[in-house]
């Protein structure tokens, strides 16, 4: 049996793959042990679960670095795209922040060409920045990876704010600045998605599918036969986790019994027998 592939390999082929949104080092392992081949970590995710604030720009660069560093270290082989929102700046923050998502161990980082403070890409009341600056950063982060195989996500906001022609332009501009994998965000129809597939044929692009989100809610086979090579699914564990603990902290202040897994799993899943393992060797040297 092989090992988990490096996302520069699962791009040269011509398959389509689903990718969870992790928000934490614990959602990340769960995630690569129910079969996940990638792992993204969802800015809007690391915003509401670490620090309980929503996707608006309140969380850092070096921050985010950290989260990074720590889900990489969890699924470790396995594949990590990261949310770099807008590079939290002009393009020296985009290089730094590329230099630092590589070295933290992402095989990926995403950069969107929304303003500063950004939004949650699903959100009302966005703005994007000039299509020269938004290709500038997306030139900073090619030129700042150390390797090639790190990937760079172009994502456009642009639909939002000026329609899908200008997102399409938008994305050429990108690509041509070296991006690796487009991302037309929000695209608000089914006829919209159809066009950015048939217009960057070829091109591995990102489709996002967002609970409640602004994109009609495609399956997986149709975003496929379109042509789109990455299916987010960015926030449904998140979601499902935040309902999940409303009903449990609930039941606990109740003095009812939740259901719940064993004590001795969760300590499966956070690899105890391994660190205890570790540890002893370590004694022992």
């Amino acid at each position: 049996m092989t090992g988990p592939e490096s996302l520069d390999v699962i791009l040269k082929r011509n398959e389509t793959i689903v990718v969870p949104g992790a928000y934490d080092a614990l959602s990340a392992r769960i995630a690569a042990r129910a079969g996940a081949r990638v792992v993204y970590m969802t800015g809007f995710g690391v915003a509401g679960a670490s620090f309980g604030v929503p996707d608006i720009g309140l969380v850092g660069p070096d921050q985010m670095s950290e989260r990074v560093r720590a889900i990489a270290s969890a699924i470790a082989p396995l594949p990590l795209i990261a949310d770099g929102d807008n590079g939290h700046g002009g393009p020296a923050s985009v290089a730094r922040l590329v230099h630092a998502y590589e070295q933290a161990g992402a095989q990926c980082i995403q950069i969107e060409d929304q303003v500063v403070p950004k939004r949650c890409g699903h959100m009302d009341g966005k703005e994007i920045v000039p299509l020269a600056d938004a290709v500038a950063k997306i030139r900073a982060a090619v030129s700042a990876r150390s390797n090639a195989v790190f990937k760079i996500v172009a994502r456009t906001d642009a639909i939002a704010t000026d329609g899908i022609d200008e997102a399409l332009r938008r994305g050429e501009a990108f690509l041509n600045a070296g991006a690796d994998i487009l991302f037309v965000e929000a695209a608000r129809r089914e006829a919209e998605l159809e066009r950015i597939a048939k217009t960057f044929s070829g091109i591995p692009l990102v489709a996002n599918m967002v609970e409640d989100g602004k994109t009609p809610f495609l399956s997986f086979e149709t975003l496929r036969t379109m042509g789109y090579r990455i299916v987010l699914r960015p926030v449904a564990a998140l979601l499902a986790i935040a309902q999940r603990l409303e009903t449990v902290y609930a039941e606990i202040l109740e003095g009812r019994a939740s259901e719940r897994t064993s004590f001795a799993h969760y300590n499966d899943i956070v690899g105890l027998p391994g660190a205890l393992a570790f540890v002893a060797q370590c004694e022992k040297a």
